[in-house]
């Protein structure tokens, strides 16, 4: 059988989507696109998923994602029925996409403009880091380039799917060695080391461990480019949801699935908690991966149990004052790094050195709290529930004040003071929303779950039955999960529209 070319049998009229997250949202769109009459089940009052956002007081907060980046992707799903993304949100576009303040007191911008970010690092590090700064973007965009279609883009049937000229050509670029080293050949700084590979953390593997095919990550952040939608990143999930809607799909907030009805290896009907049948032709499921498998009623056979990235825990903030300190998004590093991944990738252990992410969305836009407030969020990663167990009631308190005594002393004084209004969310709050292990970013991207060894987004003796989101196929971050809500819609009707900008149908592919 031709690559990835599996599509579900049978009918397909009325397709019904578990989830109004990103990948769902994705797959409704294309799938209404190729005349499905589609129906979203979500349990939360409004869309997003894990990319909503929420009032905390007079202050908007994102619950996810913080940035966007491929927002190509929205277009193309939105593109799918005739809409546009920038008819429906408007993209504000950051530079610097983040800055880095170091354990010695220096400082490094991340800029995506090649001349900007190569007089940024001759700044920093001299003129040969200038140099292989410029020979890593390179690098950085032969390696999407060689992914981003049959890599990224495909569904997988069975890893000989992978063989081919394109696996020749990832391996002749490095794609299976390791992140760190690669970086490595190109920067002899330290801290640019740093900036070019922390991005494996969200693929939850330290960068001395990573694939260095995940270099994908750091070309999404460091070169394509990073934008901020006004009004947050939930105000993408929003308008999604609004085309999706006026395109025809029916979407029921404050309904959860219960169980999926089904009869020999084909589902018929999704019942909800309230005991409510919704019949369907076929199911996309975007819940995390652990809670599908439990709606199926079946788990497929693996060698090696799943394991999944660590975790992060979230003080969201409304503050009455600013700090010089921060940007738009700003990376408080330690002193220690590879210490830091052992801990919350092996030990299970709380950083002893924290490196946190400081968002202060407020900077881009103003919108986002009350005249004269500030909203900041700080992200600290931490161990998953398996990997670290902590009694995250009693310790959470306490690491809270330690986390803002941290970023007290790296230069945020006053930073406690000012906190008039705050939320905590732990790697507990994250297991009470029914994520696996208490982590947002679901599955590690391991060598043995990247790829085709990633669960797939077919499973096996249910035979109408399609995953999406990032636990199957291609994996974490907004990008990735987007592209799964539209293979999925591929496994359903085999073959979708593409479509221009301003809805023009070009042709038909199938991507797979």
């Amino acid at each position: 059988m031709a690559r990835g070319r599996r599509t579900i049998p049978g009918r397909t009229d009325h397709v019904v989507v578990i989830g109004a997250g990103l990948s769902g949202l994705s797959a409704a769109l294309h799938l209404a696109s190729a005349g499905r009459s589609v129906t979203v089940l979500e349990a939360a009052d409004g869309p997003g998923g894990r990319a909503r956002r929420e009032r905390m007081g007079d202050y908007t907060v994102d619950t996810g994602a913080t940035v966007l980046t491929m927002p190509e992707l929205v277009d193309e799903a939105l593109g799918a029925v005739g809409a546009s993304l920038a008819d429906e949100v408007e993209l504000l576009p950051l530079d610097p996409a983040y800055r880095a303040r170091f354990a010695d007191g220096s400082e490094v911008s991340v800029h995506t403009d090649a001349s900007a970010m190569a007089e940024e690092v001759r700044r920093v590090a001299g003129p040969a880091d200038a140099r292989g700064y410029l020979e890593l973007r390179a690098w950085l965009t032969d390696m999407y380039r060689v992914q981003r279609d049959r890599f990224i883009g495909a569904n997988f049937d069975s890893p000989f799917d992978l063989l081919g000229r394109d696996l020749a050509k990832l391996a002749a670029l490095g794609g299976f060695g390791r992140l760190g080293p690669a970086v490595g050949g190109y920067l002899a700084d330290e801290r640019l080391r740093r900036l070019f590979t922390f991005q494996s953390l969200y693929a939850g593997v330290a960068p001395s461990r990573a694939l260095a095919a995940y270099a994908v990550i750091a070309y999404m952040d460091t070169v394509a480019g990073v934008w901020f939608p006004r009004g947050g990143v939930g105000a993408v999930a929003e308008a999604m949801a609004a085309v999706a809607g006026r395109a025809g799909v029916a979407f029921r907030y404050g309904t959860s699935a219960a169980w999926l009805e089904r009869v020999g290896s084909r589902v018929g009907g999704v019942r909800t908690t309230t005991g409510e049948r919704v019949a369907c032709d076929a199911v996309v499921v975007t819940a995390d991966l652990p809670g599908a498998y439990r709606l199926l009623g079946v788990a497929p056979r693996r060698p090696l149990a799943l394991r999944h990235s660590p975790s992060a825990v979230v003080l969201h903030t409304g503050v009455t004052r600013s700090w010089d300190a921060l940007a738009h998004h700003t990376i408080f590093f330690g002193g220690a790094w590879e210490k830091t991944f052992a801990e919350i990738t092996r030990r299970g252990r709380l950083m002893s050195d924290p490196s946190l992410l400081v968002t202060r969305p407020t900077a881009t836009d103003p919108g986002m709290a009350p005249a004269g407030r500030q909203q900041v969020s700080v992200l600290a990663p931490c161990p998953n529930l398996r990997v670290g167990p902590v009694d995250w009631e009693r310790v959470g308190p306490r690491y809270r004040d330690e986390l803002v005594a941290t970023l007290q002393a790296r230069g945020l004084t006053g930073f406690d003071d000012a906190i008039e209004v705050q939320r905590l969310v732990t790697p507990a709050d994250w297991a009470a929303q029914g994520l696996a292990e208490g982590t947002p970013f679901s599955l590690a991207h391991t060598f043995a779950q990247t790829g085709p060894f990633r669960p797939r987004n077919l499973v096996p003796g249910v035979e109408n039955v399609v995953l999406a989101g990032s636990g199957t196929t291609p994996g974490v971050g907004i990008p990735p999960v987007l592209i799964s809500g539209r293979l999925a819609a591929q496994r359903v009707v085999g073959r979708l529209p593409v479509v221009g900008r301003a809805g023009g149908r070009d042709e038909t592919v199938s991507g797979l």
